[in-house]
C-alpha cells in the first residue's frame, strides 16, 4: 500500500500539475490580501465570506483541482494497461483504492487548505499581507480548516470513482461542478443537502457560526452536514472498489 501511494503520488505531482494547483491556490490569497490592504468596513467581514471563501475557494477552485487529481488517479495505469497487474495482486480492492485516495488528497488537498487558511489569516488582519492571529480567529482558521478537509475528501472520493467509470469523467465532473454544486445547489436549498459545497459551508458555520454568521441563513444543519460527508465519502469509496471488482481490465 506504501509503494502503491508513492508511486501514485509522483504520478500525480506533474510539473503541470503542480504549477496549476498553486496558480489556483495563490488566488484566494491574493484577494485576500487586496481586500485587507483596502481596509475593512461593515460589510468586509460578509464580502469576504460570501465572494472569496465561498464563491472562489469552495465551489470553484476548491472542486476544480481535486477533480484534475481525482479523475486521473487511474489514468496511468488504464492507460498504459498496467492495472490488471494491480488487480491481479492478492492485494484488497480497497487497499488498491486507497492509497490513490490518499495521493490526491497529499497532492491539492494540503495545498488548498493551506490556500484558506492564509486567506483567512489575511482577511482578518488590518495591516495588509500582516498576519495578525488573534484569539478568535485561531477559532475561525481550525474551522475553515476541517471543513475544506471534509469537502476535499468527499471530492476525492467521488472524482475517483467517476474516473475508473468513463474514460470522460472529466465531462461529468465539470457538469457535476457547475451545474449541480454551483448553480442548481445555489437556487434550490433541498440540493443543499446533497451537496459537496452545501457540506462544506454548513460545516464551518457550525464549528464557528462566530466569525462564519454570514452562512447561518443558507447552510444546512450542522449534524446534517457531517452526516452527509460522511455518507458520500463512504459510498463513493465503496462504489470505487465495487467499480474496480467489476469492471474489464485489459
Amino acid at each position: 500500500m506504501g509503494a502503491l501511494f508513492q508511486l501514485s503520488v509522483r504520478q500525480l505531482a506533474s510539473r503541470s500539475r503542480l504549477l496549476l494547483i498553486l496558480i489556483l491556490a495563490l488566488l484566494p490569497v491574493a484577494l485576500a490580501a487586496l481586500i485587507s490592504a483596502l481596509g475593512e468596513d461593515e460589510s468586509s467581514n460578509e464580502e469576504f465570506i460570501n465572494t472569496l471563501l465561498d464563491g472562489l475557494l469552495i465551489a470553484g477552485i476548491l472542486p476544480i483541482v481535486i477533480m484534475v487529481l481525482a479523475t486521473s488517479t487511474f489514468g496511468n495505469e488504464v492507460e498504459d494497461r498496467t492495472l490488471s497487474y494491480l488487480v491481479l495482486k492478492p492485494i484488497r480492492r480497497s487497499l488498491i483504492v486507497l492509497p490513490k485516495l490518499l495521493a490526491s488528497i497529499v497532492v491539492g488537498g494540503l495545498v488548498l487548505i493551506a490556500s484558506g487558511v492564509v486567506a483567512t489569516l489575511l482577511g482578518a488582519s488590518s495591516m495588509g499581507a500582516v498576519l495578525v492571529v488573534l484569539d478568535g480567529n485561531v477559532k475561525a482558521v481550525l474551522a475553515l480548516a476541517i471543513a475544506l478537509f471534509a469537502g476535499v475528501v468527499a471530492y476525492t472520493a467521488i472524482f475517483t470513482w467517476a474516473g475508473l467509470m468513463s474514460s470522460r469523467a472529466i465531462a461529468f465532473a465539470l457538469v457535476y461542478v457547475f451545474i449541480w454544486e454551483g448553480l442548481i445547489s445555489t437556487f434550490l436549498g433541498g440540493v443543499r443537502y446533497l451537496s459537496v459545497r452545501g457540506y462544506t459551508l454548513a460545516i464551518l458555520h457550525g464549528l464557528d457560526d462566530k466569525s462564519f454568521g454570514s452562512l447561518g441563513e443558507r447552510v444546512i444543519e450542522f449534524p446534517a452536514a457531517l452526516l452527509g460527508a460522511t455518507v458520500t465519502t463512504a459510498l463513493f469509496f465503496w462504489l470505487a472498489v465495487r467499480r474496480l471488482h467489476r469492471m474489464d481490465v485489459p
